[in-house]
């Protein structure tokens, strides 16, 4: 079964994006590529089951099992070590990243506590959207009453754009929720 957003990617955003920047070829449009969570850990934590709650965490949000980021280099100021588990991420692509942004976009977002919409300023010079949540719980996978402790959540989604212009209509015509300018 296609997502909702891949259906109206083929639909709707393929023939926008064709006939507002003129592509000749359907592979010219631009896509989104890839979508990665994050988690980043405090190093500092003693809590013998600290890295397994947030692994656990991005496993439920994403439905795939995440990867442990670990320090490069050590960093006294931060009592980081080199190798130490700094951080949780999972990298979703095809299916899995079209479920993801259902979800993102049409329950969770529309959650989030004094949501007045996206900030365009999330899209970086190449058409990437990178945003960060507060709280982790606007997910329908995570019950309220078993949140202990919130971590910051940041997603990133990679798209193909050349340039804003060309990330920020590819979102729009998918749906997301901007701020209205």
């Amino acid at each position: 079964m296609k997502s909702i957003l891949y259906q109206k990617y083929q639909t709707e955003s393929v023939p926008a994006l064709k006939e507002k920047f003129g592509y000749k070829n359907i592979n010219a449009v631009p896509k989104i590529e890839k979508v990665s969570v994050n988690i980043g850990i405090n190093a500092r934590n003693t809590e013998s089951n600290y890295v397994d709650n947030v692994e656990s965490i991005v496993t439920r949000i994403t439905g795939q099992k995440p990867v442990k980021t670990k320090a490069k280099k050590a960093i006294s100021a931060f009592k980081i070590r080199e190798g130490m588990v700094v951080g949780v991420k999972a990298t979703l692509r095809g299916q899995m990243m079209y479920d993801f942004l259902d979800k993102l976009v049409l329950v969770a977002v529309p959650r989030i506590r004094d949501f007045r919409g996206l900030d365009i300023k999330n899209i970086d010079n190449t058409g990437n959207l990178t945003l960060g949540l507060k709280e982790y719980n606007v997910f329908p996978e995570i019950l309220p009453d078993e949140v202990e402790r919130n971590y910051g959540l940041e997603i990133s989604i990679t798209t193909s754009a050349k340039n804003y212009e060309e990330g920020l209509e590819l979102f729009k015509t998918l749906g997301f929720p901007f701020k209205k300018q």
